[in-house]
């Protein structure tokens, strides 16, 4: 699968500004950047992080082959130093992050990279491009799965995705959101998300008749068998040929059907006569399936009208988040080091000013804390802090809003935890890495911490991420 170098997957200005820092003795200077997003896709309430295992690949893996280095040279745009530095390059910074499945918000830290300016600089577009991706289709995952109300959903956008590396890690991310299988096969072998699947029409069109491609279907697959019930006509033909098919084929050898799937017409009007028809034949447990350009306010809609549909196929509109393709994550500089007159080191905070506020970063080398009620367990609200403090639980702590700071609430009886955990310290991997349905796990449980008004698809109450005094006026010293 991998083809080339992703060390060259970046943008050509993170080499140049490179060369520039390496000509301009700045190649050792400690830098601290910040992964972050500025708004949740579709409006909602919270997303999920998401993509961190890829980025561990990366980082284990970055280095310029010999290829790459020619490739540079002949562009006759870099410094031959530069270039035998790249030659030796090895990441030796330090990064933090959320784990993956954390439920996060708006202009709180996911990545923060500590590192010499050109390895903080080369990493940019790869760290950007995994969180963007995962995370929108993590996001997007968990909406439709929250939507269907218990109800499986599968991902069945494979073929939809903008390219293999979208369908395959795609995938993944809609396994972490909340989906229960995929089409992807490579997704269960890579990950162990489960893939599953049946036929498509051509299977049923290969036939002289629907009858007999749902008799040779069951023949082949016993104890496993949906059937794809609308290449001709749902009820006049497709339901009435699988339950021939079931009762001539799987009834006598002791089978029992897994499932019938409708993928077109009006779906929650053929499945209430569906299950009519499947329960007077004798298979009240015959599942339905449905499919067809679905997301989740059309499942939201079906539910409310009383469809009789057990599990959802979602395929284009979650691996490619339609409604909102584009997550927005940026990659700021907050900080940098350098020596103090005591001998020692001391952090510079760093802010980019705009007439745009939501374009104002937070400067700093920061944590990340999330408040829960000790009673309820739900999250109360993030605090950003700078690095060097801690938040003290076992007393009232006062939070406020950063951009209207009279609004103060007093926080009581709640526990703090910091979220930002370290990845990787000098260059080394320091992180115990969990597994697939860990993280599936993991991100399940965080959503369930949120209060249901967060949770709405329209209009959900704002989360709070509010900035500690002493880093609001770090902010505030830079800004006025």
């Amino acid at each position: 699968m991998k083809s080339f170098n992703y060390t060259m997957l970046c943008d050509f200005y993170e080499l140049t500004m490179g060369n520039g820092y390496f000509k301009s003795g700045l190649k050792d200077k400690i830098t601290y950047f910040d992964l972050f997003f500025r708004q949740i896709p579709d409006g909602g309430g919270f997303a999920i992080s998401c993509g961190l295992s890829q980025i561990i690949e990366y980082i284990r893996d970055l280095h310029f082959d010999k290829e790459d280095i020619d490739f540079l040279r002949a562009k006759n745009t870099f410094d031959e130093g530069f270039l035998e530095y790249l030659a030796g390059f090895k990441f030796t910074g330090d990064i933090y992050a959320v784990p993956e499945g954390t439920v996060v918000f708006p202009n709180e830290p996911l990545i923060i990279v500590r590192a010499p300016a050109i390895q903080a600089q080369l990493v940019e577009t790869y760290l950007l491009l995994i969180i963007n991706h995962q995370s929108l289709i993590a996001t997007k995952a968990n909406r439709i799965a929250r939507a269907a109300q218990g109800r499986a959903v599968s991902e069945f956008g494979s073929r939809r995705a903008h390219g293999a590396d979208a369908a395959i890690y795609g995938a993944r991310a809609a396994g972490i959101g909340g989906c229960a299988a995929t089409a992807c096969t490579v997704a269960e072998q890579k990950f162990g998300f489960p893939a599953t699947g049946t036929m498509a029409h051509s299977w049923v069109q290969m036939f002289d008749d629907e009858y007999e491609a749902f008799k040779t279907y069951c023949e082949c697959y016993p104890d496993s068998a949906t059937l794809l019930v609308d290449t001709y006509n749902v009820l006049e033909s497709g339901i009435p040929n699988a339950i021939r098919a079931f009762n001539n084929v799987l009834k006598p050898k002791g089978f029992r059907p897994q499932g019938v799937r409708i993928d077109s017409g009006d779906i929650t009007y053929l499945s209430k006569k569906a299950r009519k028809m499947l329960d007077a034949a004798g298979y009240p447990d015959c599942k339905i399936v449905a499919s067809n350009s679905l997301d989740e306010y059309i499942i939201r809609d079906m539910i409310f009208q009383g469809a009789r549909v057990d599990l959802f196929g979602v395929g284009e509109r979650l691996i490619t988040s339609r409604s909102t393709p584009v997550f927005g994550g940026v990659y700021k500089l907050c900080a940098v080091e350098q020596a103090d007159d005591a001998g020692g080191v001391k952090i510079i905070p760093k802010i980019k000013i705009s007439e745009n506020v939501t374009k104002v970063t937070t400067p700093h080398f920061k944590k990340l804390y999330r408040l829960y009620d000790r009673e309820s367990g739900k999250a109360i609200a993030d605090q950003l802090c700078v690095y060097d403090e801690t938040i003290d639980d076992s007393r009232d702590l006062v939070i406020f809003d950063p951009d209207y700071t009279w609004k103060k609430k007093t926080v009581g009886n709640f526990y703090a935890k910091e979220l930002l955990v370290p990845i990787f310290k000098n260059g080394e991997l320091v992180y115990d890495e969990p597994s697939y349905d860990e993280i599936r796990a993991y991100c399940a449980e965080q959503v369930e911490t949120l209060w249901d008004e967060i949770k709405r698809f329209e209009n959900p109450h704002k989360y709070y991420v509010d900035l500690s005094q002493k880093l609001w006026n770090v902010k505030a010293a830079l800004l006025f």
